[in-house]
Parts: C-alpha cells; structure tokens; sequence
C-alpha cells in the first residue's frame, strides 16, 4: 500500500478497479465502521466524564462531541498524530504500572492472584473459564480472525501508512505497534483479575449504592479507572481519566477524519464529481461532515448508553473484517479479481455482518 501511494481503502481498491461501484462501497464501508467505533468511543467518554466530575450522561456525551468536532475542525492529522503518540507513552506507563501495583500486592506470584479473585467473586471458579463471547472453539476462531483481519480493514489504522516516509519504515511502525499491543494485552487480564479482588472488596465506594448485584459505578466500562483509585488514589485515578480521556479523542479524531475522507473524496469529489471537484470545495465538504459525523456521534451515545466498550469495539472489527479487509486483500494481491467480484463480495461482508449484528442479541 505503502509503494502503491495510495493510502485509504477507496484509493487501493480503486487503483485496480472501476472508480464509481468501488468508491462507493469503500465509503459505504468505512462509513459502517466508524459509525460502530464511534459508538464504543462516546458511550466509554460520557462514562468517564459521569463518574470523575459527576454530570449527567447526556451532558458528558454532549460535551465530547463538541469538543471532538472542534479538535478535528481546527488541527487536523498531525496534531492528532501528536496525541496518538502521547497518549500511546501515557497508557503504556500507566497500564504497566496499574499491573505492577496488582502484582506488588501479592509478591509478584500470579497465582496467587487468581487464587483470591475466585474467592472473592460470585461466580468462583468459573471466572477462570471462557468468557461469555467465547463458548466453543468456532467463537474463538471467529473472534481471532476479527481481530485480526478487522485491524488490517479498519479505515483509520489505513489511512496512518501514509504519515511515514517509505515502505520500509511503514513495516518498522507496524513491527513495533504489534510489539507494544501484545504487551499491552498481556497487562489486560492481570489488570482485570486486580479488579476484581480489589473492587468487589469495597463495595461501598465503588458499586451503586454498594450493591454488587447493580453492578459498577459507570457500568461495565469503569473497573480500570475504579482500580486505578483503589491503588493510587486521586493522583492516580486523574493521570488514568487523562490517559483514557486522550486515548478516546485520538480515535475519535482519527475516525472522524477517514469519515470526512470517505464522503468529501469518494464520494463528493469522485462519485458525484466525476473528478471535477476542486480542492476548496472538497476541503468544505469534508468539514460539513466531519459537523454532522460529531452529531451522529452524540446520538449514537446517548442511544448505546448501556452497551459494553469491548463489546462494540468487537463488532466494529467484525464489519471490517467481513466487508473491508477481503476486498483489499485481493486488489493487492489476486491479479484475476474483477470489478464486479470485488464490489459483490465487499457488499455480501457488509450486508450480512451488519444484519447478523442488528439480529443478535
């Protein structure tokens, strides 16, 4: 992609086939995406922004959207650049000391951690088992491959191969960023395990009205920021709030702009255009958009209020990962895929991932 010049999922696909189905359906399809992402983006950020200055939600998501539309409105890529790169040292820092400080409790003997998470949780043992998303070895396969392709689909990871100078420090930047997040991953479970016992011990801080049958304050999304005061106190929890809050306005950020991209470039500018479209007009286009992009975010918010993060996030790589990634995959990389294929295959991902996720549960 990187030699190629080409830098969004429209541009690749549409080197190799007929401009008009193709733009039309990467847009469409980084469109989906973002509308998902974005969900998990503004319901974790009013979460947040209730539980640290006590708002009401509507008020919290509101404010996010606001200030989203104005940071991408005035600064664009490279200060969001500048955040991601932030925000990538601050969460490192935080989540491996979040990590540490569980492990300290317990004489660095992870075993004995689990040992007292399953004591203390409701549902003993069985926290030790697959989760609730993963419940025979298809889920699990089926999730991998999300994970996987749906990274290598998403438009706003996509649209970062062309912020390097060469192809060969696009493969650096990749080898890297899969080096920090496999790190960051394995802190996850001993970050959540640490939740667990410190959290379900003190249900009077950190439970509504300290009931553990109604769940957290903030719901399911908030037990790293809860634990973060539970380990570190204010000082802590308010360094961990900013590292979520700027984690969350990088990716807002970054899916805004792939949003705008979709609609002022493929869609404006060469679908309806035809290529005739000057740069003034197609810059204007895509800032009305990245407007309405920040309302469409705000209700989608408030609608998905009780939706887990993870959750969301999950589907978001699901839809890349069925309409997205397999088109790319073959403009690249199958010399006999043909307009129509490609455009039929990209519409049956898209389609039927989107309708099994409104027909789920």
């Amino acid at each position: 992609m990187r030699n190629l010049g080409k830098f969004p999922l429209a541009e690749v696909a549409a080197y190799r086939f007929a401009q008009t189905p193709m733009r039309s359906f990467a847009a469409t399809g980084s469109l989906v995406v973002v509308a998902f992402y974005m969900i998990a983006q503004m319901v974790g950020a009013g979460q947040l922004i209730k539980v640290l200055f006590g708002l009401d939600y509507v008020v919290a998501v509101i404010l996010v959207g606001v200030l989203m539309m104005c940071y991408v409105l005035f600064v664009g890529m490279t200060a969001t650049t500048w955040v991601q790169i932030i925000k990538a040292i601050m969460l490192l820092s935080g989540a491996t000391f979040l990590a540490l400080a569980v492990l300290w409790q317990f004489g660095f003997n992870p075993e004995a951690l689990f040992t007292k998470a399953v004591e203390v949780h409701a549902k003993q043992d069985a926290i030790m088992a697959p989760g609730a998303l993963i419940k025979d070895p298809i889920s699990a396969i089926s999730v991998g491959m999300a994970l996987m392709f749906g990274t290598a689909g998403l438009p706003h990871i996509l649209m970062r191969f062309f912020t390097v100078p060469n192809a060969k420090e696009a493969r650096k930047s990749v080898g890297w960023a899969t080096t920090w997040i496999g790190y960051f991953y394995i802190l996850t479970f001993i970050i959540g395990f640490g939740a667990i016992v410190n959290l379900v011990q003190q249900p009077d801080l950190y439970f509504v009205d300290g009931d553990l049958a109604k769940g957290l304050r903030g719901d399911g999304n908030m037990p790293a920021i809860h634990l973060s005061q539970a380990l570190g106190g204010n000082v802590f929890l308010g360094f961990i709030s900013a590292v979520a809050f700027a984690v969350i306005l990088a990716v807002v950020a970054g899916l805004t702009l792939s949003g705008a991209s979709a609609v002022s470039h493929d869609l404006y500018a060469t679908v309806f255009k035809h290529g005739s479209a000057d740069s003034a007009a197609e810059l204007r286009v895509s800032k009305i958009t990245t407007i309405c992009l920040g309302i469409f975010a705000v209700f989608l918010g408030i609608a998905f209020e009780k939706e887990n993060v993870a959750y969301m996030v999950m589907l978001a790589f699901a839809v890349a990962c069925s309409a997205n990634f397999p088109v790319l995959f073959m403009s690249v990389l199958w010399k006999d895929c043909a307009t129509k294929g490609a455009v039929a295959g990209g519409i049956d991902g898209l389609v039927s991932s989107v309708a099994l996720t409104v027909l789920s549960a």
